[in-house]
């Protein structure tokens, strides 16, 4: 079998460059006469700004410009708007969107906030001088807690909305729903929280703006998700001017995880701030103003029913959730807990009668966005939950439960309860999978064996399925060298994915050139037209098939260069492991060959020159689903409550796997991930002041090495019929499998049908305490 083929575990081309220290991140780079940015944030949850006085920083030695919300005004910069619509419940008001300016002249509404920009020759002045900007603010009270945002006494962010409602958003259903509950033998219920997380990439933001003169273009180096969106938001939204007139580079990026696709405040301010003085500028924010500046993820409130028959079929789901927004809303901040994650509602259970509401609120916190999962982990942790109730209840196991409501694979492709069309699966053989990888049948053995060491066990599962891919289209471009090398153009982005290597393997399977040989050219809007960059699991099924496709372009003319060369017809020309014969002979000629033909000639008729091929895939669907089964278990000391995640088991179907060693790195930091939110991470304000308590490391509680078991993760591999590499998402089922997994295995161990993330000591030892 071919080494570097498609299916084959081969390791990142990336990595060497990367872990020697060959590397090129945004802070790497210093431009020369380059000036440095520092933000004076708001200390004050919620309050009004009733003075400002900046001539003492513009005083400052090495102080080269001071920046406000007024200047923005003056100089026309736009307001950062939220890039989706989310229909309101009919009946009520439709979505509001408050105006978020660049800094903020009048009021602060989260700790954090940005008010004033200072440029200083070092980033050490800059900083000083912040220092001596004088600010009267005014407190006001603040709302942190998402529960009582809508509380009759809760102070209101934005008066001219007249409430913290964001929008009232519904699946509907509800009439089938009721009627579904009326004939139920039980129905479970539960109260939960999903804790607001952060997602702490590796690099902390960095943004460098500069100013073309000549082009009259604007210039920005910074981590993103893809260059393309935030190049048009800026472009569109901020400066009013057209696309050609913003160039968006991405270097190498150091994670992403849906936090660095957006439209940031101080990207624009990077590129302001180099058209007022002439001269590149960069920000640098440390790990605490990332986390204030980056948006958060979850914060959702939950009631759930799940109404069941007496043989524990579910017959109907009823969702009543108060989703924080922050202060503002970021890119697509109410499509999370709404449209995004209801697009898998029910998710791999043959569940029909569903209806959800959602209440999107505004609170004085960070706003929040995208998350890898992006509301379909929150979805699948609600279902989770209360199938585990329902089983105790009715006395039956969590997986017999779970086995009784699957969707058949024979009833695929399935129209799940929002229309959406479920192309594949086989949820039930995943689950069989899964439970034999976990040795579930041993549990009990190893159960008494802590028993014997004073420790508490249990098991859970976690089922989830995802809506990965988003926007159905993407773009490649696939170039061959004189040299008969291939520089692969593409529109998704690597932050750590290891694109350089999935990619450069189709392209070897459909060429045969060496696998060495494929260049990857990314984030750049100078050389890369068009794409919508990578999140959502989307870019080995859509930048994956345009790849691919691309590659069948330039083999079609190479076979057509490599007929006219041979002197035979193009039907008659065969193409193995990288070499044009002609059939039934041994008259050949190599890609170096047809390459350099395609550049000097000769060229049949009518042949432009070049082996350079665009491609735009498009797909009729804006999804497909991936889906695993996942097993933990856990142990508990109950002196301490320390709780230990000692097992953990997943079998995941992503579809035809490109490169399983990849997957598996993916499967891993998504379990950690949804590891670190069920049992250690929880972003918490004081909920008197709304001063934000865990703004670094000290105080958020990151996964570490220790906290992690050992992963045993398999694939069981169901390839999608809607696109012809069979691929579906792989990048975010760990964070969607792992809390309820998690979550199920301590509740079973403590015998409690309920316990709310993150299951801190302090959490579990109140629940043993009690009883």
């Amino acid at each position: 079998m071919d080494q570097y083929g498609i299916g084959q575990p081969v390791r990142r081309k990336e990595d060497r460059r990367l872990l020697t220290g060959g590397g090129l991140y945004t802070d790497d780079i210093d431009l020369p006469g380059q000036a440095h940015l520092a933000i004076l944030r708001s200390p004050h949850a919620h309050a009004r700004i009733r003075s400002l006085n900046v001539e003492p920083a513009r005083a400052a030695p090495g102080v080269a410009l001071v920046l406000t919300g007024h200047d923005a005004a003056a100089d026309g910069l736009g307001l950062f708007p939220l890039q989706v619509e989310v229909a309101p419940m009919p009946g009520t008001p439709p979505l509001y969107a408050p105006p978020r300016a660049i800094l903020q002249t009048e009021a602060v509404r989260f700790v954090g906030d940005p008010v004033v920009a200072v440029v200083a020759e070092t980033r050490a002045q800059a900083l000083d001088a912040l220092e001596l900007v004088e600010i009267e603010y005014e407190p006001l009270p603040a709302v942190t807690e998402t529960a009582r945002a809508l509380d009759a006494d809760a102070p209101v962010i934005w008066p001219e909305r007249g409430s913290n409602l964001c929008v009232l958003w519904t699946n509907g259903r509800k009439e089938q729903t009721d009627a579904a509950f009326a004939r139920a033998h039980l129905v479970a219920q539960v109260d939960l929280v999903q804790n607001r997380v952060i997602g702490n990439p590796m690099e902390p933001r960095v943004a460098i703006g500069q100013w073309d003169a000549a082009r009259e273009r604007y210039d920005l180096t910074s981590p993103t998700q893809g260059v393309i969106r935030v190049r048009e938001g800026l472009a569109k939204y901020i400066f009013d001017v057209p696309l050609e007139k913003v160039r968006v580079v991405s270097p190498d990026v150091g994670g992403g995880f849906g936090l660095r696709g957006k439209l940031f405040p101080e990207s624009a301010m990077v590129l302001w701030a180099a058209r007022r003085l002439g001269r590149p500028v960069k920000w640098r924010a440390d790990r605490a103003e990332t986390i204030v500046s980056d948006p958060h993820g979850r914060d959702h409130v939950t009631h759930a029913e799940m109404a069941f028959d007496a043989q524990g079929k579910a017959l109907g789901l009823r969702v009543r959730s108060v989703a924080a927004m922050g202060a503002y809303l970021f890119d697509f901040g109410p499509r999370i807990p709404t449209i995004a994650g209801a697009r898998i509602a029910g998710t791999v259970y043959d569940l029909q009668d569903v209806n959800m509401e959602v209440k999107c609120v505004f609170t004085n916190t960070v706003p929040t966005d995208a998350y890898r999962g992006a509301g379909r982990p929150e979805i699948a942790y609600t279902i989770e939950r209360l199938l585990d109730i329902g089983a105790l209840r009715l006395g039956l196991t969590k997986d017999e439960i779970r086995r009784r409501n699957y969707i058949p694979a024979d009833r695929m492709p399935y129209t799940n309860c929002v229309g959406n069309v479920l192309d594949s699966g086989d949820f039930a053989g995943t689950q069989a999978m899964a439970l034999d990888l976990a040795d579930w049948q041993g549990f009990e053995a190893r159960r008494e064996d802590s028993r014997r060491r004073g420790l508490l066990r249990g098991r859970g599962i976690g089922y989830f399925i995802e809506a990965s891919g988003g926007q159905p289209q993407e773009w490649a471009r696939l170039v061959m060298t004189p040299e008969g090398k291939a520089r692969l153009h593409v529109g998704t982005f690597s932050h750590g994915q290891g694109h350089e290597t999935a990619f450069a393997q189709i392209v070897h399977a459909r060429l045969g050139i060496p696998f060495e040989d494929v260049e990857l050219v990314q984030g750049d809007t100078d050389t890369v037209e068009q794409g919508f960059g990578t999140g959502g699991s989307r870019s080995s099924q859509m930048g994956g098939v345009a790849t691919s496709m691309a590659s069948e372009a330039v083999l079609a003319k190479a076979k057509r260069i490599a007929a006219h060369l041979l002197e035979a017809g193009v039907a008659d020309i065969e193409f193995h492991a990288g070499r044009f014969t002609v059939a039934g002979t041994d008259l050949g000629v190599d890609w170096a060959r047809v390459a350099a033909a395609a550049a000097q000639g000769p060229l049949p008729e009518g042949e432009a020159p070049g082996l350079d091929e665009r491609v735009l895939y498009k797909r009729s669907t804006e999804c497909n689903f991936p889906n695993g089964c996942h097993v933990a278990e856990v142990e508990i000391d109950p002196e301490t409550g320390r709780l230990e995640v000692v097992r953990y088991a997943a079998v995941d179907d992503v579809g035809r796997v490109i490169n399983p060693l990849l997957v598996h790195g993916q499967s891993h930091g998504g379990i950690a991930q949804g590891l670190g939110q069920a049992v250690l991470e929880d972003a918490r304000y004081d909920p008197e002041s709304g001063q934000f308590l865990t703004a670094t490391f000290q105080d958020y509680a990151m996964p570490r090495a220790g906290d992690m078991p050992d992963l045993a993760v398999d694939f069981h591999e169901v390839p999608t019929p809607i696109n012809e590499l069979g691929v579906k998402g792989a990048g975010e089922g760990g964070a969607c499998g792992a809390p309820p997994a998690i979550v199920s295995a301590a509740c079973d161990a403590l015998g409690v049908e309920h316990l709310d993330m993150p299951l801190t000591p302090e959490r579990v030892w109140r629940v043993l305490a009690a009883g």
